[in-house]
C-alpha cells in the first residue's frame, strides 16, 4: 500500500499507539472480557480510566486546584450555548476571528447582551485583532485561540481584567497554557487529543453560579463537575481513545516537548511556502498558526491549483484542500502529524515547482 500523509483538519490524525490500544480494547477492555464499546460506565474499570484521563489533563497542562476538568458528549458548537448559559448575566464580548468565533457569538446573542469587541472580518480573518480595549464590566471575554479555516492563532495567554473564556478546540495540548488566567477553556477533542464525540472543559470552579437565570440541568457545568462527568452516560469510546492519546503525549515528553516539535514542523512548511515561487501564505506572518497551515497558489499561478491537487494526491497527500470559504490549501499538522509527513509535503511542493519551472 502507498504511504499516505494525513493532514485532515478534523477528525485529526491520531498516534498509532492510541489506535493500536483502541483496537485491543474493542476486543477486551482491561481484561474484563467485554469490549470497550459495551463496557458499563458504572464499573470500577471505567472509573479508573476516567480518573486517569482527568489526572493526565491536570498533569500535562499543570492545571491548578482552582479548576476542574470535565468531559461531555457533543461538539464544541454545543459549548457555545453552555458558555452563555453559565456565564452571561449582563454583558459579554467576543473576539471575532473566524467562523467558529462568529458562531459562538451568535449563540450568546440568543441568550443575552453579547457583541464583537474586535474583528478581523475586514481582511477575511487573515490576522488576529490587537490593541482593543477590554471594558471592566464584562461578564467575560471569549476568544478562539486557533482558527482552523484561516490558519491564524493567538500564541500567548493574554492578561485580561475580566473572566477569560477560550475555545481551544484546535490547539489544546500543542503549547504550555497558563490555565490560571482562564475562567473556562473548552474544545472538541477531534482536532488534537482524540476522536470526535467528546469535548473537554477546564473550569475555574468559583466562576460558576454567578447568573440569576435558570440553567437547564444538562447545560449546567456544576452538575457535570459534581457527577464527575457521568451525570448521564459519557461517550465511553471517545474518552478511552482520548486517554490513550494523552498517555502517548506524556510518553514523548508532554506539552513542552510537543510544542518544540510542532514549531519545527510548522517552520519547515512555512519556510517552503515563503521560498517556493508557486505558493503564498494567506495569514499574517505574526499570527500564523502552528496547527493549520493555509496557503494558495501565488499570483500568476492560480490556474495550477487543480493540477497541484492531483499531483499531491499521487504523492500520498490526504486532506490538504482548503476550507470551501477560503479555497486553496490547508495542511493541518496536529500533534500526531510527524516531521516526516511535513517533509513529504515539502518535497511534493518542491518537485511540482521543478515540473513547472
Amino acid at each position: 500500500m502507498k504511504k499516505v500523509h494525513v493532514f485532515n483538519a478534523g477528525p485529526c490524525l491520531l498516534p498509532q499507539a492510541a489506535i493500536d490500544n483502541a483496537i485491543e480494547a474493542l476486543r477486551d477492555f482491561k481484561g474484563t472480557g467485554v469490549s470497550v464499546l459495551s463496557i458499563s460506565h458504572r464499573t470500577k474499570e471505567w472509573d479508573a480510566t476516567m480518573d486517569e484521563c482527568r489526572a493526565l489533563w491536570k498533569e500535562l497542562l499543570h492545571i491548578p486546584d482552582t479548576h476542574e476538568v470535565i468531559f461531555l458528549g457533543g461538539g464544541a458548537s454545543l459549548q457555545f450555548l453552555y458558555v452563555a448559559m453559565n456565564f452571561l448575566e449582563r454583558k459579554a464580548a467576543y473576539l471575532d476571528t473566524g467562523v467558529w468565533a462568529h458562531k459562538a457569538l451568535k449563540e450568546a446573542q440568543g441568550i443575552g447582551n453579547a457583541y464583537a469587541i474586535a474583528s478581523s472580518a475586514d481582511r477575511n480573518y487573515s490576522y488576529i485583532p490587537k490593541g482593543f480595549e477590554i471594558p471592566g464590566d464584562l461578564d467575560y471575554l471569549h476568544i478562539t485561540t486557533n482558527n482552523t479555516i484561516y490558519g491564524t492563532e493567538i500564541h500567548e495567554d493574554m492578561d485580561c481584567p475580566v473572566p477569560l473564556v477560550a475555545d481551544m478546540s484546535s490547539d489544546i495540548m500543542s503549547r504550555p497554557v497558563d490555565v490560571g488566567k482562564y475562567a473556562l477553556i473548552y474544545g472538541g477533542a477531534q482536532k488534537n487529543v482524540g476522536p470526535a464525540g467528546v469535548i473537554f472543559a477546564i473550569i475555574r470552579k468559583d466562576a460558576l453560579g454567578k447568573v440569576s437565570r435558570y440553567i437547564p440541568t444538562m447545560l449546567d457545568y456544576r452538575v457535570h463537575i459534581d457527577k464527575l462527568s457521568m451525570f448521564n452516560t459519557p461517550p465511553v469510546f471517545s474518552i478511552f481513545v482520548m486517554n490513550e492519546t494523552l498517555k502517548w503525549l506524556k510518553g514523548i515528553g508532554g506539552v513542552e516537548a510537543i510544542h518544540r516539535i510542532d514549531n519545527e514542523k510548522a517552520g519547515l512548511l512555512y519556510d517552503e511556502i515563503d521560498r517556493n515561487p508557486l505558493f503564498t501564505g494567506t495569514a499574517a506572518k505574526e499570527d500564523r498558526s502552528i496547527m493549520n497551515v493555509c496557503f494558495v497558489m501565488a499570483p500568476g499561478y492560480e490556474s495550477l491549483q487543480d493540477e497541484f491537487f492531483a499531483y499531491a494526491k499521487e504523492c500520498g497527500m490526504v486532506g490538504i484542500k482548503g476550507h470551501r470559504s477560503v479555497g486553496g490549501f490547508r495542511a493541518s499538522i496536529y500533534n500526531a502529524c510527524t516531521a516526516e509527513d511535513v517533509k513529504a509535503l515539502v518535497s511534493c511542493m518542491q518537485e511540482f515547482a521543478k515540473l513547472k519551472a
